[in-house]
């Protein structure tokens, strides 16, 4: 699993909690780079924000082994097995721990900005990281946790080596991990944008989050007609149960929205929907991005071909939007989105104006394609031949105003220079032609 940065890290790790949300959770990033992401989480769960500062003590002659580690408030958390196999001495023991608690006293007050820590008594507590490496300083931070009085103590992160995350599971009352992946070697492989998250960075998100900026959720309330300014939101949607939460951007006047019903490998954050979708919002066009699967069902890869289920929740989610916004609107899928999109399209109340497949696999919708009415316009790569094959018998089923686009010299990501760029064009030009008129 690739993240795009960590805010949408925070976003995939925070639906994985969902169900700590009646807990009144107090949420604690670890600095630097945990907080941002921590920050996504509070925000969505409605919850509390602290950072969690701890500082493992390092053995004198050999730093990287840790003999323990301290928190604020006095909390100290000793390897006595160490310290006795190490044969170390009281004094350097002493030694060291001053400093560190020097240090851990100035991130502290520099992180808060004169803020005092939440009380976690009685409290779960989510520790919150941006990955682990080797999970000592995690190990660590849950240990700490439970000293300053957290009654239930979760460490979450999106992406951990597996073994690393096998020795977590005893750190914590439960261990929530996006990503295991085998070929592991850094923390930033993992990540599109892993830049370094500054101090100032900390210290704002800690800010907002204290000002109560970070725990007002996501907007689900209502509109009706063109917006009469730009509107750029995240949002949550009830669909057959399941919470999925998606990207709105409307185009001040926009007279249509175009849904994109994602598919396998992609999410909401995908570079090449997001550059459709841009296209189509210069073009005045609304578009509405969001994730037909929770993180840990797209952990199982059968459900990204579990075309029912995701057709009956971008049919559930299309009624949400309709009470959002009285435009028309369209699908634009992607894989075996573009199955889930012609499935709900087939439905006789659809009413769905126009939809549009990118590299798509419309045979996975099977005898329903003939039931579909909605204009459709079916983009495949000249060098993606056995998807070329699937789509040309796809349209021969179609009984509704049909077209094959065939993009010369594109493979199935349409990865090569210009192609992505003629996929946009061809999407908001069917799109302005089927759904504005």
């Amino acid at each position: 699993m690739l993240f795009t940065d960590r805010t949408d890290a925070g976003q995939r790790l925070a639906e994985a909690l969902r169900h700590l949300e009646g807990e009144d959770p107090v949420v604690l990033g670890l600095p630097r780079g945990g907080v941002p992401v921590a920050y996504q989480v509070a925000r969505a769960l409605g919850a509390q924000l602290d950072v969690i500062v701890v500082r493992k003590l390092g053995v004198p002659y050999q730093r990287e082994l840790g003999f323990g580690a301290i928190g604020e408030g006095g909390v100290r958390v000793i390897s006595d097995d160490i310290v006795r196999r190490g044969r170390l001495e009281q004094a350097d023991l002493a030694s060291v721990e001053h400093a560190e608690a020097a240090e851990l006293a100035r991130q502290a007050h520099r992180f808060r900005d004169g803020r005092p820590r939440l009380d976690l008594a009685g409290r779960t507590a989510i520790v919150v990281d941006d990955g682990i490496a080797t999970g000592a300083t995690a190990a660590a931070a849950c240990e700490v946790v439970r000293a300053q009085g957290a009654s239930r103590v979760v460490l979450a992160v999106p992406v951990a080596p597996p073994d690393a995350a096998q020795r977590l599971r005893d750190a914590a009352d439960e261990f929530v991990c996006l990503s295991t992946p085998f070929g592991f070697s850094a923390v930033g492989e993992w990540y599109q944008d892993f830049s370094q998250t500054p101090d100032d960075e900390v210290v704002s998100l800690l800010a907002r989050a204290a000002d109560g900026t970070a725990a007002d959720g996501m907007d689900t309330g209502a509109a009706t007609g063109p917006a009469d300014a730009d509107v750029a939101e995240e949002v949550a949607i009830d669909a057959c149960g399941v919470r999925l939460t998606g990207d709105l951007n409307l185009p001040a006047g926009a007279k249509a929205i175009v849904m994109f019903a994602h598919g396998s490998g992609s999410s909401r954050h995908s570079p090449r929907n997001r550059h459709v979708a841009e296209a189509l919002n210069r073009a005045g066009l609304g578009t509405l991005l969001f994730d037909l699967l929770t993180p840990a069902e797209e952990a199982n890869r059968a459900n990204v071909f579990a075309i029912e289920t995701l057709a009956d929740r971008l049919t559930d989610a299309t009624e949400w939007l309709r009470g959002r916004a009285a435009v028309p609107i369209g699908y634009f899928g992607a894989s075996t989105g573009a199955a889930a999109a012609l499935r709900a399209a087939s439905a006789p109340d659809a009413d769905i104006g126009a939809v549009v497949s990118r590299g798509g696999r419309p045979d996975l919708a099977g005898p329903l394609l003939a039931g579909v009415r909605a204009p459709t316009l079916l983009i495949v790569g000249g060098n993606d031949p056995q998807v070329l094959d699937l789509n040309r018998e796809a349209e021969a089923a179609l009984r509704c105003e049909s077209h094959l686009e065939v993009i010369p010299g594109a493979t199935h990501l349409f990865e090569e220079p210009g192609a992505l760029d003629q996929v946009a064009e061809l999407a908001r030009d069917w799109f302005l032609g089927h759904l504005v008129g």
